[in-house]
């Protein structure tokens, strides 16, 4: 597999020494090569600042020096290793012929991404592309490119395992999360994990993992993503929360998982090409 990693890190530096007008179609120059591929509604300016990306409408100082200490720290340099190690790792899959990667710094303003997220996020389900957004705290800045394993193995997964935005169920959403986490830890260690899987304990993941057990086979996207991301994220997109804390899919999932490879023996690698519901079966987690 071939890994194109853009060189954001030195397009927003540049970006960041424009006089302020000439800012939002700086990044609307940086992000077209994505908006070209994947059809998005509505300004791309817009998108990014609602989904925790630095602001292009206002200065900050804090900006240019986080860009220029992950130019120092080669980040870039870092995803793109280690997405050729996933690559080989998961070398029994089919893998797409190319992978493009799109890094933006983030919003360290931003509640949702510095509170609910934990400082970062990415998108690895469009065709051919992964994106990544995060502010490079010290806690962050050397885990973006596992991140960006993690979201690599959601791709490689949905190019082994049916994903049909209509009919995924709830199950098969909360166990994509566990399983992409279980992978970073089988192939770099628990230091390397996201804070996700470990945001809910005692009686919130209990509550979470009922409520996501009975409605494990509840079909459809427009459903799913209520269950991995919790109320708060739920509220933001327009739809009615299901009283899941916020990020519980993610626990939910890493411990669904990990009852399913310790009963099967599986790696995490191999369990990658097996469906969730069959995963579970295999494992004797559900019928």
């Amino acid at each position: 597999m071939e890994f194109i990693v853009h060189d954001t890190l030195t397009a927003m530096a540049a970006l960041l020494q424009e006089p302020l007008e000439r800012r939002p179609d700086a990044l609307r120059e940086l992000l077209a090569p994505m908006r070209q591929a994947i059809p998005m509604p509505g300004d791309i300016v817009d998108l990014h600042h609602r989904g925790g990306g630095f602001r292009v409408d206002a200065d900050d100082p804090r900006y240019l020096p986080a860009v220029r200490r992950m130019i120092e720290a080669d980040v870039l340099g870092q995803v793109r290793h280690e997405l050729d190690r996933a690559s080989r790792l998961l070398s029994g899959a089919a893998q797409a012929e190319t992978l493009r990667v799109m890094f933006v710094l983030g919003n360290p303003d931003d509640e949702q991404l510095m509170t609910t997220v934990g400082g970062y996020y990415g998108m690895g389900g469009a065709p051919g592309w992964l994106y990544l957004l995060a502010w490079p705290s010290e806690e962050v800045i050397g885990r973006i490119a596992h991140l960006a394993v993690h979201e690599f193995h959601h791709n490689v997964r949905y190019t082994n395992v049916e994903w049909n935005p209509a009919t995924v169920t709830v199950g098969e959403h909360v166990v994509a999360e566990g399983l992409a986490e279980a992978f970073v830890r089988e192939s770099s260690g628990p230091r390397a994990m996201g804070p996700w899987s470990s945001m809910v304990t005692g009686e919130a993941f209990e509550r979470a993992l009922e409520l996501i057990m009975a409605d494990f086979e509840l079909a459809g996207m427009q459903h799913t993503s209520a269950y991995v991301l919790g109320d708060s994220a739920t509220r933001n997109f327009g739809q009615e929360p299901r009283g899941i804390p916020d990020m519980a899919g993610y626990a939910v999932g890493l411990h669904l998982v990990d009852r399913a490879l310790a009963a099967t023996g599986l790696s995490a690698a191999e369990a990658t090409l097996v469906p969730a519901a069959e995963l579970m079966r295999r494992g004797g987690v559900r019928p």
